[in-house]
């Protein structure tokens, strides 16, 4: 039997793995259940990713992808004119309005870092990333203070289910900021 051309197939196992964590968690993740999932044969994906830590690296950098697009979309933080604070506190409320499942499976991706070393670098690729755009008004350590304080009420929404206070996340930033 000849083989199948299909080069889409890596990005539909990345997909499927995306969609076996919103459904079960990373405890559900398994070859075999992104192989169901992606309808490919069990082979493909450990073809594709020979562990399931490459495929965990693989599904939580296009994740993080989410928080990358609402950044870039506003374009604010490079504009020494606008409210750091503020426009912190904004992206965050329109990251956490948009789709909550898809920031819960963004932090559970980047929280698995916590157990699994290979996704540590992704991790912090996120938050260097977040810490350079601010970095460019500000100075280092403010910076990766600002990234921190972000996380950490990102993290209370998400675990306490409460609602996202933009005021009280702009207040509680340009406290820290300079």
């Amino acid at each position: 039997m000849a083989r199948r051309y299909d080069p889409e197939r890596r990005q539909r196992i990345i997909d499927a793995a995306i969609r076996v964590v919103a459904a079960k968690g990373i405890a559900g993740l398994s070859h075999r259940s992104v192989a169901a999932e992606a309808d490919v044969p069990l082979g493909s994906t450990t073809y594709h990713f020979t562990t399931l830590d490459e495929l965990m690296v693989a599904a939580l950098r296009q994740t993080n992808e989410g928080f990358a697009k609402v950044v870039a979309s506003r374009g604010a933080l490079e504009d020494p004119g606008t409210d750091l604070a503020g426009e912190l506190a904004g992206l965050l409320g329109e990251w956490l309005g948009r789709d909550r499942a898809s920031v819960e499976l963004e932090y559970e991706l980047y929280l698995a870092a916590l157990r699994r070393p290979a996704l540590r670098p992704v991790a912090a690729e996120w938050c260097q990333d977040l810490a350079d755009r601010i970095g460019r008004r500000t100075d280092p350590v403010t910076a990766r203070a600002l990234v921190a304080l972000t996380d950490g009420i990102c993290l209370q929404v998400l675990l306490t289910g409460t609602e996202y206070d933009e005021a009280y996340t702009r207040e509680v930033l340009a406290r820290v900021i300079p």
